[in-house]
């Protein structure tokens, strides 16, 4: 083997020191030149050889930077003969050493104060921050937060307490923006001091809001930490939130939720706990706090609930009154349905206070605030007084405001909920007009002095109630409504829906109904039945019998659950036979409406009605069974003269609406903007009118005639007599009046309508008589100046059908003359001048519509005052200008019916029959 191939001899000798020198020497200056022909080491004096093992020892050495032996004898050879710069030499010969293909010639020679990348690791973990690092790092940044937020909380100065904290009024306008009423009810706070406040009502508080209160600085972060925890496990017993927290929110800051805002909110509380006084902030905290009713503060609070001063409050009283702070609309025992029906309904919330009242009581006891002995006091849980609204709010005022701050709640975008409504400072104008409140309440009390009395009939007069509402018909307007009463001592609304079944007022719907789908042919089967559906007119003949024996379309008997047949009676008892329908609904019979219902299909009538403006809820009734036909739904007032008003209006509905306008600081919020919608055609709308109006100057409803004015209305009367109504319209105004018989338990679900046989002394309660009569003084008041238009004129729709068993009449055959014929000629009597019927032309069938539509009337506008009336008949008799004036003679009011026939000036009564040829 060659000599430079041979292994170097072993070094003995060079130590630390030349291992050191080398390593220096290989980093930092260039190696001195090895000898080859020696193993001598320069730098030693005693001779020894220089280490051996090659390149990768070398360079192993050099990484590990001469830590280890390895790595100090490979410094040694740098200065060795055997480590100079060939390629199997060492770290440290000849000119390449510095080159060498170790990484540690570029490592510092020593730890830097921040170790990265780090010094001592190899790979990806030079990469990895040590956790001293890291540590270091988040301590850091923790020191530079806390700075910042002590620079913030410095800086923090706390607001004045807002305006939403302080007691504000809501004013109510009339139509004419003159104010109603500014109420004091809705915002109802009076401040009181520290000293006023009862022990127990602090120590309540504290023990259900923030244990903590006394020692904590605003925040509680065991209380935040609890929260989570028991909303973690589906709990609800103690808030995150301090007493602190909440007074800053209610008092400083606005209720809307963000980041922004909480972060303020955390400040300002840190700020108000470190520099407030404890008493100031509990007594803020309990005079700014909402309670329900209206009630804002302690004072406020313990006055509406329990009619005393804060000071007198008990122990018990007071945990009630804690728990209202919670959420009024959920633990006042009265109930708040305008908020959540199911929810927050009276038996619902009187169990839930009751649970939070018991919980309260016991945590004070746990937290040491009150003792065992104390707390056994008190087992009964204090119920609250009832509801009382504010004086001012007596009368029909009270009902008004209800009305409209309801609407604004049910129709305000962005919304605005009852409790922010309660914080006061909106202006909400409504549609109410003043004088017509007055008249209709003047009417119903009219009634109430002259006939109701409770004394003398304490079996018939107690209990009696009547509810009413009047609709603008162009608009949808409220322009009054009668709740009752007061309003203070009677609290149910009765324009709203009472449960009052309406009755015969039903009947237009099924009407219409009839004109707008058809009645349905029976010989074409159920499928093709429905699609192959006849238009009905008014001149379609139905049987009127008692106890009627009532069919489904198809000709089957109908049968309810328990396989009876129906047998529809009529009121009295009457049998009328055949008659039109003009006619029924002129003497309210049930027996053909009830059969019109059928054969249309009563889930047809309940599609009209909701088109005319009712509601699908829980007033509308069952539509299955034939009895929907003749009202047993119990709409509101409200919704049954805005229903009618779309038949005042050819088929146009319009919501009905009590608001115009809500302003805040100035500032328009809401404004109502009209929707109006196409119900029905106008041709039946305006059929339907005709035959309201003759029920009025020819029916049951003429106790509501108005000289000179086109009115059109119906009756209603309940089996059992239990509620009675009437419904009737102008051209601009639709009117509701209903009368019923109650118990006043008004927290009593399972309320029952007591009979009205013998009320007011009347045998029987009929639209006809105290609801009309009411609607009658009403409306002349609320008719006057306004001026007189005529309701359009009928056109003709649908076909002739008979329906009910009614038969149809078939020709009679001309009689055969007498062979001889009589010498004298019948003698004719002299007519009365007064009572002289204008002789007609031919002689008509009363069901026949031509016959009676061109002929039969030719005087009528001689003596009912009729422009040109005579020329066409019956048609244009009344309903074009018949019965503008008084005239000499009762024509011209009958002659508004546009009917024909022997009656005075073309009135309905004679023999001639009605527009659509039906009887008197």
């Amino acid at each position: 083997m060659s000599e430079h191939r041979r292994k170097m001899p072993e070094p003995q000798g060079g130590g630390r020191a030349a291992a050191r020198r080398a390593a220096q020497q290989s980093t930092g200056r260039r190696a001195a030149p090895s000898r080859r022909a020696t193993n001598e080491s320069p730098s030693d004096p005693h001779g020894e050889e220089s280490p051996s093992g090659g390149r990768a020892e070398a360079r192993r050495a050099a990484q590990r930077g001469g830590r280890r032996r390895g790595g100090e004898e490979a410094g040694s050879a740098g200065h060795g003969a055997g480590g100079g710069g060939r390629r199997r030499g060492g770290g440290g010969g000849g000119h390449e050493g510095p080159r060498g293909r170790g990484r540690g010639g570029s490592r510092p020679g020593k730890k830097r104060v921040i170790d990265y990348p780090r010094y001592d690791k190899d790979g990806f973990r030079r990469w990895l921050p040590s956790w001293k690092l890291v540590s270091g790092v988040c301590l850091g940044f923790l020191g530079l937060l806390m700075g910042a937020a002590g620079i913030a909380y410095a800086l923090v100065v706390p607001p004045k307490v807002n305006d939403a904290a302080k007691a504000q009024n809501n004013v109510y306008y009339w139509a004419d923006g003159t104010q109603m009423v500014a109420t004091g009810g809705e915002v109802n706070r009076q401040v009181i001091s520290y000293g006023q406040i009862p022990e127990a009502m602090r120590n309540a508080v504290i023990s259900a809001e923030n244990k903590t209160f006394d020692d904590d600085r605003g925040i509680d972060p065991m209380g935040i930490a609890r929260a989570v925890f028991n909303m973690a496990k589906g709990g609800d017993t103690q808030g995150g939130s301090t007493i602190t927290q909440q007074y800053v929110k209610n008092s400083m800051l606005t209720q809307e939720q963000t980041l922004s805002r909480k972060v303020k909110e955390l400040f300002i509380t840190l700020k108000v706990g470190g520099t407030a006084n404890k008493e100031d902030v509990m007594a803020g905290y309990l005079n700014v706090s909402y309670y329900g009713r209206g009630a804002s503060g302690l004072q406020a609070a313990a006055r509406t609930y329990y009619g005393k001063d804060a000071s007198k409050l008990n122990p018990s009283e007071c945990a009630f009154l804690a728990t209202l702070l919670k959420g009024a609309s959920y633990f006042d025992p009265a109930g708040a349905p305008e908020v959540d029906k199911e929810k927050a309904s009276a038996k619902a919330n009187t169990k839930r206070a009751r649970e939070r009242w018991e919980w309260i009581l016991n945590e004070q006891v746990k937290d040491k605030r009150m003792s065992q002995q104390e707390r056994d006091k008190y087992t009964e849980f204090p119920m609250p007084l009832k509801p009382k609204k504010n004086a001012q709010l007596g009368g029909q005022t009270g009902y008004l405001v209800d009305l409209a701050k309801n609407y604004f709640i049910n129709n305000s975008n962005p919304k605005v909920d009852a409790e922010a409504l309660a914080l006061g400072g909106y202006e909400i104008h409504t549609t109410f007009e003043k004088d017509k409140v007055k008249a209709l309440s003047d009417a119903v009390e009219k009634v109430y002095k002259a006939k109701i009395d409770p004394e003398k009939r304490p079996g018939t007069d107690t209990h009696v109630e009547f509810g009413g509402a009047s609709i603008d018909a162009k608009t949808g307007a409220m322009l009054a409504t009668y709740g009752g009463q007061d309003a203070t001592e009677h609290y149910t609304n009765n324009a709203n829906p009472t449960g009052a079944q309406v009755g015969s007022t039903f009947k237009p719907f099924v009407l219409a109904a009839a004109m707008q789908y058809g009645k349905r042919d029976p010989s074409l089967g159920e499928d093709q039945g429905e699609s192959e559906r006849t238009l009905v007119s008014p001149k379609s003949v139905y049987n009127g019998d008692d106890k009627l024996e009532i069919k489904n379309y198809n000709g089957e008997v109908w049968k309810d659950e328990k396989d009876n047949s129906w047998l529809q009676t009529n009121d009295g008892n009457h049998d009328y036979g055949d008659v039109d329908l003009r006619y029924a609904m002129q003497e309210s019979a049930n027996s053909p409406y009830v059969q019109l219902g059928m054969d249309v299909g009563t889930d047809k009538v309940k599609d009209v009605a909701i088109a005319a403006g009712l509601r699908d809820d829980d007033y509308m009734a069952n539509a299955t069974v034939p009895s929907f036909s003749i009202g047993t739904s119990s709409p509101s007032a409200i919704r049954m003269a805005g229903a009618y008003a779309t038949f005042a209006t050819s088929g146009q509905q319009n919501e009905p609406f009590s608001v115009t306008e809500v302003k805040k600081k100035g500032k328009a919020i809401y404004r109502h903007q009209k929707k109006p919608k196409r119900a029905f055609d106008p041709v039946i709308a305006d059929n339907v009118t005709d035959v309201l109006k003759n029920v009025v100057e020819n029916g049951t409803g003429t106790p509501a005639q108005l000289p000179g004015r086109d009115v059109a209305g119906k009756t209603g009367t309940t089996d059992g007599n239990k509620s009675a109504w009437f419904v009737g319209y102008t051209p601009q105004i639709s009117t509701a009046i209903s009368m019923f018989r109650l118990d006043d338990d008004e927290k009593n679900k399972d309320r029952e309508f007591l009979k009205m046989f013998g009320t007011g002394g009347e045998k029987k309660i009929h639209g006809a008589s105290f609801p009309a009569s009411i609607w009658h003084d009403y409306m002349a008041g609320a008719m006057k100046g306004k001026e007189v238009v005529r309701f359009p004129a009928p056109k003709p729709l649908g076909d002739t059908l008979y329906g009910g068993g009614a038969v149809s009449p078939t020709p009679t055959p001309s009689p055969t003359p007498s062979e001889t014929p009589s010498s004298e000629a019948p003698s004719t009597p002299t007519p009365d001048p007064s009572t002289a019927s204008p002789t007609p032309t031919n002689t008509c069938n009363p069901l026949d519509w031509q016959c009676n539509n061109n002929g039969g009337g030719a005087n009528t506008g001689a003596d009912g005052g009729g422009n040109n009336a005579g020329a066409d008949g019956g048609t244009d008799g009344g309903a074009a200008d018949g019965g503008a004036n008084s005239g000499a003679n009762q024509g011209a009011t009958d002659g508004a019916d546009g009917s024909g026939g022997n009656g005075n000036g073309g009135n309905g009564n004679g023999n001639g029959g009605s527009l659509w040829g039906g009887g008197g």
